[in-house]
């Protein structure tokens, strides 16, 4: 299969250490036997507090999401060391990039591309660029809930919902560069229109990626229509 898997900044970068850099590594290296994969990373807190930064400097959106970019490329650069001879040792700056550098048969790794696209945007245009077979998202928690799961204790998890029907809860969601929504418009869009499969699940236990692949039902599924 070819996959995109999508790995939050927020799960890499937890205690500034290697650890979750290493333990996915192993991971995507044994799914890399079987499978064509393609991995963008997020920023995490680390984005957020530059951003922050850049605001407070009166930069606009734009160039606080380049700032934003920047990070998730240091992200990708970790994560491509990790992966050392398995990886592509390059990042990507462009879908055109990653799709080039997948011909020699390796783990391409990404991070953001360009302004006022979130690294979910990202994964799911990539996803529908190179074709592949199925996103999955890994996120900070479960999957979708009906309302913040770290917020209201009775949020319920949606393990299955239409593209169309998440495109209506996410609805005038706030978009600005480091804010973190669950995920943007621009991506439930990319999965719709390419009847794309996609998982989103908790990424705070590695196997879970190990787990979707072996087709156990965990997380939410996005169903394109």
């Amino acid at each position: 299969m070819k996959i995109v898997v999508a790995i939050g900044g927020s799960i890499l970068i937890q205690k500034y250490d290697a650890k979750m850099f290493k333990a996915y590594a192993d991971i995507l290296k044994s799914l890399s036997e079987d499978n064509e994969i393609f991995v963008v990373v997020g920023g995490g807190k680390p984005a957020r507090d530059y951003i922050s930064v850049v605001r407070d400097l009166g930069c606009g959106e734009a160039q606080s999401d380049a700032i934003g970019i920047e990070v998730t490329r240091i992200n990708a650069q970790l994560l491509l060391s990790a992966l050392g001879d398995s990886a592509y040792q390059k990042v990507p700056v462009n879908f055109k990039e990653a799709l080039e550098y997948s011909a020699f048969g390796k783990i391409i790794v990404m991070g953001g591309t360009e302004p006022a696209h979130s690294t979910d945007a990202v994964s799911a245009i990539l996803a529908e660029y190179v074709k592949a077979d199925l996103l999955i998202n890994l996120t900070s928690v479960d999957g979708m809930y009906d309302k913040d799961p770290n917020k209201f204790e009775d949020a319920q998890l949606i393990k299955e919902i239409t593209a169309s029907d998440m495109m209506e809860f996410i609805k005038g969601k706030d978009v600005k560069a480091g804010t973190y929504e669950f995920f943007d418009m621009t991506a439930i869009q990319m999965i719709k229109r390419s009847s794309l499969d996609t998982v989103i699940a908790n990424g705070n236990n590695p196997e879970n990626l190990v787990k979707i692949m072996n087709g156990e039902d965990i997380g939410t599924k996005i169903i394109s229509n």
